[in-house]
């Protein structure tokens, strides 16, 4: 059985994607950027603020599954360096 995960207390699906979706006991969380869920805006910030922002949308969706933070199996971090030239 699959169910959608849907809250408040993480941003809103911008895509044609649901937040997270629960299925035979896992969860699978969307990709997550520093958005406050308040307002739908990136927040202002470095890199550790943004960080906790994500933290904090990861842990809304994952209390309205059921679970938590401390019950994740793997994650996966993208970053990017700003401003940054590619060198070969």
């Amino acid at each position: 059985m699959r169910e959608v995960i849907a809250t408040k207390d993480g941003p809103q699906a911008i895509g044609p994607y649901s937040q997270a979706i629960k299925a035979n006991g896992f969860v699978f969380v969307s990709g997550q950027v520093a958005i406050d869920p308040a307002n739908q805006q990136v927040i202002a910030g470095d890199v550790a603020a943004q960080t906790e922002r994500v933290c904090k949308n990861l842990a809304g969706i994952l209390k309205a599954a059921g679970t938590g933070l401390d019950k994740v199996v793997r994650s996966t971090v993208f970053l990017k360096k700003y401003g940054a030239t590619s060198q070969p």
